[in-house]
């Protein structure tokens, strides 16, 4: 998992019951042999992700890239070029890794006008087109905007979230853990 604050936990007095933690645990209970490696970090850009991606591909040898980044660019107004360039650069660094990836489509308030705000959301679906790759839509469904759900800042999930965070991701991954289980499996083995 490559994510930002909203896969690293930030803010939950146990990070444990973090929405990555309990896909571990959703993962583990259907005996898949998956283990995540949650390397996400509180605050991260695409560009932070880029700079750090090549040697974190080279020390955690992944299968399977969850790529969760965008949301702090695209709050902070980044520049769209710039925040597709970083993330297109990434999808391509697991090519050469022979990782897969899965994209996740990332959503922000209209506070940059109704332009930028859709075009923001439109650079995660190109890239999974050019790209051939799923995207996972926002996980935050149900969740962003919900006073209830979001801690104080108005930002971060609370943990009641969390499950249904997981709840909006993993029927988009599901089948994809399943299926590459069963290409694991050599048949006469």
């Amino acid at each position: 998992m490559y994510g930002d604050s909203l896969s690293a936990a930030y803010g939950l007095t146990d990070i444990n019951r973090g929405w990555v933690q309990l896909l571990q645990e959703k993962i583990d209970s259907h005996q898949y042999p998956w283990k995540i490696a949650n390397v996400s970090i509180s605050g991260e850009t695409t560009a932070g992700g880029l700079s750090r991606f090549r040697k974190t591909l080279a020390q955690t040898n992944p299968d399977l890239v969850l790529l969760q980044l965008g949301a702090n660019d695209g709050l902070q107004g980044k520049p769209l070029k710039t925040i597709k360039s970083n993330l297109d650069q990434m999808i391509a660094l697991t090519r050469e890794y022979n990782s897969d990836i899965i994209l996740f489509e990332m959503k922000i308030p209209p506070n940059y006008g109704p332009v930028y705000t859709r075009r923001f959301t439109e650079t995660f679906h190109g890239l999974g087109k050019k790209w051939d790759i799923p995207v996972i839509p926002f996980f935050l469904d149900g969740v962003a905007g919900n006073d209830s759900l979001n801690q104080p800042d108005g930002i971060h999930p609370t943990e009641a979230a969390q499950p249904i965070l997981l709840n909006n991701v993993w029927p988009e991954l599901q089948p994809r853990l399943q299926q590459s289980t069963l290409s694991m499996i050599k048949p006469g083995a």
